[in-house]
């Protein structure tokens, strides 16, 4: 546990759901109504540093914010990854998976989801 990390002491307001290996909470810069972050209990900056345990642990408990939101904001599209390492974009260096509900029309085409990382390399299906 990390004193300064925002997912070892989250805020009280965002936390969702403590256990044992995962945390789940709400993001404190929503992209969508009801983005949510999964995390391992432990300390550490990559996912693939965790036991095997602690991964499938993690796997479940986004499997659980899933159908939470699903219940409770009666979405039905998710987009769901993780930024593995600085150059990836990870700004928090406490491994977490986001939970970002997608409604329809939230953006003009979804088409490419998280291909839009990089803008220019998105839309395959526009190239010749």
């Amino acid at each position: 546990m990390d004193p300064r990390c925002p997912f070892c002491v989250p805020d009280p307001g965002c936390l969702v759901r403590r256990g044992a290996l995962t945390t789940s909470l709400r993001d404190a810069y929503p992209l969508t109504e009801g983005h949510s972050l999964v995390t391992p209990a432990r300390h550490v900056a990559c996912l693939f540093d965790l036991s095997s345990a602690e991964r499938e642990a993690v796997w479940d408990e986004v499997g659980r914010v899933r159908a939470d939101l699903m219940r409770n904001l009666g979405v039905e599209a998710f987009n769901i990854g993780l930024n593995d390492g600085v150059a990836a974009g990870q700004t928090v260096l406490h491994a977490h998976v986001h939970v970002i509900p997608r409604r329809p029309g939230d953006v003009p085409d979804p088409r490419g989801g998280v291909r839009w990382v990089v803008p220019t390399r998105a839309a395959w299906w526009e190239s010749p």
